[in-house]
C-alpha cells in the first residue's frame, strides 16, 4: 500500500485538518493551563507551608518594660524555623496574654521570616501592703508586680487579698479613680474595713468617712469641700448630709 503524497491531498482536506488540530489545541490549553497553575499552587503551598524557608527567624518584641523581650519570646513558645504561614497567632497571643504584667497583646506576621508581637502592658494605678512587700494592681485589681519598695507617685489601698474578683479591691479602686486633686494630694491611703467601711485617711490625722463605693463622685465632690473647715473627721458616707467634728 502507497501512502499518498501531501501534493495528493486536496487544499480542502488539508485545511479541514489544519483547523482540527487548531480546534484540539485550544480545546487542551485551558486544561494545560489548569494543570499547570495546580502544579504551581502546590509547589508554593509546599514551600511556605512545609519547608523551613519561609520559616520564622526572628521574634521581634515591642512595648515590654515589666517583662523582658526573652521573657516574651518563652510565653510565645514558637521553635525557630517553624514555617511562618504555620504559626498559629491567636494562640501566641494567648499565650502572652497570660505573662501578668500583660494586658493585651497583637500577633502579625512580617514576611519572609519575622513574627512580630506587639505588648500593652497595665498601667498601674494603686499598691496593697503585702507581708512587707508592695502587690502593685491595675484599674481592674490585676496584681501584675511584687515590689520590695512603695513605688511612688501611687496612691496606698488597703485590702486584705487584692485581685480583680475582690469587691474590697474593686471599691477602693473606684474611690481612688474619682479623687479629687485636694483629696489626692493629701491622701495617706483608701482602707477597706468592710463593704460600707471605707475610710480615706488623710496627712495631718485627718479621715473622710466615705461609707460604701456608691455615688463616690459625690462624695469626693464634698469632702474636697469641706476640706477648708477645722475638723478631724469628714462624714460624706451620705453626701447630701454630710458632717465634721
Amino acid at each position: 500500500m502507497v501512502r499518498a503524497n501531501s501534493d495528493a491531498v486536496p487544499p480542502s482536506a488539508r485545511r479541514f485538518m489544519r483547523r482540527a488540530r487548531q480546534r484540539r489545541l485550544r480545546a487542551a490549553m485551558p486544561w494545560a493551563v489548569a494543570a499547570g497553575v495546580l502544579v504551581v499552587a502546590g509547589l508554593v503551598t509546599w514551600v511556605v507551608y512545609g519547608t523551613s524557608l519561609f520559616g520564622v527567624a526572628e521574634v521581634r518584641v515591642t512595648g515590654a518594660t515589666l517583662t523582658t523581650p526573652e521573657q516574651v519570646r518563652q510565653a510565645a513558645g514558637v521553635r525557630a524555623g517553624l514555617p511562618l504561614a504555620r504559626v498559629d497567632l491567636d494562640r501566641v497571643r494567648d499565650r502572652v496574654g497570660e505573662l501578668a504584667p500583660v494586658e493585651r497583646a497583637s500577633v502579625s506576621r512580617h514576611w519572609p521570616g519575622a513574627l512580630l508581637i506587639e505588648v500593652v502592658e497595665r498601667t498601674p494605678a494603686a499598691v496593697v501592703p503585702q507581708g512587707g512587700q508592695f502587690a502593685v494592681v491595675d484599674r481592674s485589681g490585676v496584681v501584675f508586680q511584687t515590689l520590695a519598695q512603695r513605688p511612688a507617685g501611687l496612691p496606698l489601698v488597703r485590702v486584705a487579698h487584692p485581685g480583680r474578683q475582690d469587691a474590697a479591691t474593686g471599691a477602693a479602686l473606684e474611690v481612688v479613680a474619682v479623687l479629687t486633686p485636694q483629696l489626692r494630694e493629701r491622701l495617706v491611703e483608701v482602707a477597706v474595713e468592710g463593704p460600707a467601711r471605707i475610710v480615706v485617711k488623710l496627712r495631718e490625722g485627718r479621715t473622710v468617712v466615705w461609707g460604701d463605693a456608691t455615688r463616690s463622685a459625690d462624695k469626693a465632690a464634698v469632702a474636697s469641700a469641706l476640706l477648708a473647715q477645722d475638723s478631724d473627721t469628714i462624714d460624706v458616707s451620705a453626701p447630701d448630709v454630710a458632717t465634721i467634728r
